[in-house]
């Protein structure tokens, strides 16, 4: 059985996440133990919530040193939602926070300009931008569900796996090495949803 830590920052409801990843077979504990997140042999940062937040919980837990320090050591990392968006450097929800710096790139919220409604809430399409291993077995343009405002500008092209359109092409998924990413929500997904959380188990 593969087990999987599920990062605890205080600031949501993380069951489902875990429900579904006991679904398809992994032992996944909560917790927000810095020494358990330490020694985990794989990771899930799910994010809830807002990105100032979100860094907050992790620094008062010292879980965000802890999280940089298993991403370095080559440990399997998956961020959902704000906890991908949480792997860039800065984010300007609320003000702009700092991010664990693991990938470079910033998180900006959709313009007003554009003609879609904000947040962007639903089903929609993923397009594979590269041979991805998280979305081994998933066909280009599979639909997944979302849930935010803010979105990753990741600095480097090489670290986009998928994208999506919504008033404009953004990234949805990202990796490199062993730290991934997804902004939309694999839990609320349905097969496709469970088909990547299984591709992450086995992950190296």
């Amino acid at each position: 059985m593969k087990e999987v830590i599920l990062v605890d920052a205080g600031t949501g409801n993380l069951r489902s996440v875990q429900k579904a990843l006991e679904s398809i077979g992994a032992k996944a504990l909560r917790t927000d133990d810095p020494n358990k997140v330490l020694n985990a042999k794989r990771v899930v940062l799910p994010g809830v919530g807002a990105f100032g937040d979100f860094m907050f919980g992790l620094r008062a837990r010292g879980l965000e040193d802890v999280v940089k320090d298993v991403a370095k050591r080559n440990v399997p990392l998956l961020g959902i939602c704000v906890g991908m968006q949480a792997l860039f450097e800065i984010g300007e929800e609320m003000g702009e926070h700092k991010g664990l710096g693991l990938l470079e790139g910033k998180v900006i919220r959709f313009a007003e300009s554009l003609s879609v409604k904000i947040p962007h809430t639903g089903w929609n399409q993923v397009e594979a931008q590269r041979d991805a291993f998280l979305f081994n077995g998933i066909n280009s343009g599979a639909y997944v569900y979302f849930n935010h405002s803010y979105y990753c500008q990741p600095q480097n092209s090489s670290d986009v796996i998928a994208r999506t359109n919504y008033g404009l092409p953004y990234a949805c998924a990202v990796q490199h090495e062993n730290i991934f990413g997804v902004q939309f929500h694999p839990e609320k997904s349905q097969g496709i949803g469970l088909q990547i959380l299984k591709n992450f188990l086995e992950a190296a």
